[in-house]
């Protein structure tokens, strides 16, 4: 239960910045709900309070972070709040940024800003971001007496026509930072009042913006660690170990040639940047034509290419452009590149059925993919250096091309009983590119 007692010091220092031209936002900020009340006229009080419980009610709705965003700033605003800029700011974990940021400004909007930090990031050092999240307290600026160099986004603020300024630092349970601007035009800023209505709002919004940030952070770093197929089947609860689902498919098995010859004298660093260099002119291509990656295997990728109910052969003529478009991406990289040793690959194509689940042992578990015809497709990339093809095709995989292909021959593969017939894309589809024998 909140301790409703006031601390005199506080609430005094509270008293005696009430002038409008005081700082003594962090002080209102800081006091807990009852006393916030207090501030507060009846109506105000009331009308908050509905605000609260809608942000609430709707905390698990459909995401629409700018709607819902435009949607509290027009209640603010109908509640006689002079509200002319909004923000709320996040960290999340993520593979490309570092923070991203919805600002609603009246007239205009919200618009959305992501960011990537580097150690020792002059943006975030000297942002009211980093004042807050340092002092745990709200920043507050009465814009027109205060400096440009205080901080990068004053000069800004002014120029839009600003006046008072509050950034307010919440906490997440992730133990991350997220922070809440309110920024109005109104020459004598914010009344006492009105700061107590943002400050008796906080805890909605930050549950709110805490609900959002993990679950945006948890459905990203799934996506990004085991694919987007699988990643929806975990939060659809397929957690148990043994539990297996199948996907039929195009299949595209790739893998680096001599990785462990090109990387033996290479330390852990360099070695992980080779591998990224390769991934980097393979995927693309894949993504480009509706592949999805399934799972990165050391130095190889299995990706899986759906039919299009509307046409038969459409997952495999995808699947071989994206082969060829990737061998293409891997050549024009090595020829920027003179001074490295080339990255050579070789790609399979296969159409079968993938299978992807839990595997692992008491809580430790692996999102895989298995099954036959992946064993299969890795079987028959061994055979592109011999065969010194940069694209091999199975015959499930050639049945199903709108054009032909030229049978190599039959090779034995280990765990198979019969030999298996092996193909190569017709000599016109690689004529083009500059696709060179992996050798």
């Amino acid at each position: 239960m909140e301790d409703s007692t006031i601390d005199p010091m506080q609430e005094s220092a509270v008293q005696a910045r009430a002038e409008p031209e005081g700082l003594w936002a962090a002080d209102i900020f800081d006091l807990p709900t009852e006393r916030l009340d207090d501030i507060m006229d009846r109506d105000l009080a009331y009308g908050i309070s509905l605000v609260s419980d809608w942000l609430v009610r709707n905390s698990r709705t459909a995401d629409m972070p700018e709607e819902r965003i435009t949607m509290l700033c027009e209640r603010l605003r109908a509640l006689g709040l002079p509200l002319d800029r909004y923000g709320s700011s996040t960290e999340i974990l993520d593979v490309e940024h570092d923070a991203i940021a919805r600002i609603w400004v009246r007239g205009r909007g919200v618009t959305t800003r992501t960011y990537i930090r580097e150690v020792g990031d002059s943006q975030y050092l000297t942002s009211p971001f980093h004042e807050a999240a340092r002092t745990g307290r709200a920043v507050e600026l009465r814009l027109p007496q205060t400096d440009d160099a205080r901080f990068a986004v004053v000069a800004e603020l002014k120029a839009d026509g600003f006046a008072h300024y509050l950034c307010v630092p919440i906490t997440l349970m992730s133990g991350s930072h997220g922070w809440v601007t309110f920024a109005t035009r109104r020459r004598s800023g914010f009344s006492r009042a009105e700061v107590a209505a943002f400050a008796r709002l906080l805890p909605a919004i930050a549950m709110l913006i805490d609900l959002r940030s993990t679950w945006l952070s948890l459905d990203k770093l799934l996506r990004t660690y085991v694919g987007d197929e699988p990643h929806r089947a975990i939060l659809q609860g397929n957690t148990k170990r043994g539990q297996v689902s199948t996907i039929r498919s195009a299949m595209l098995f790739a893998d680096m040639r001599d990785s462990v010859g090109y990387t033996v004298d290479l330390d852990a660093v360099a070695a992980v940047g080779v591998f990224n260099a390769l991934f980097d002119c393979l995927v693309p291509p894949i993504e480009s034509r509706g592949g999805e990656v399934l799972k990165y295997m050391g130095d190889g990728l299995l990706a899986i290419f759906r039919e299009n109910d509307r046409e038969r052969s459409g997952a495999a003529d995808r699947a071989l452009a994206a082969a060829v478009g990737a061998m293409r991406v891997l050549d024009a990289r090595n020829v920027a590149h003179p001074e490295e040793r080339p990255i050579e690959a070789g790609i399979a194509l296969h159409y079968g059925e993938a299978a992807y689940g839990n595997i692992g042992s008491g809580v430790r578990l692996d999102f895989t993919v298995i099954g036959k015809d992946v064993g299969l497709a890795s079987r028959i990339a061994a055979l592109n250096r011999p065969l010194e093809q940069p694209v091999l095709m199975s015959t499930e995989f050639v049945e199903r091309l709108d054009g032909t292909a030229v049978r190599i021959g039959a090779f034995p593969m280990r765990g198979f009983k019969q030999p298996i017939d092996v193909f190569r894309p017709e000599a016109e589809i690689l004529a083009n590119r500059a696709v060179r024998s992996v050798s």
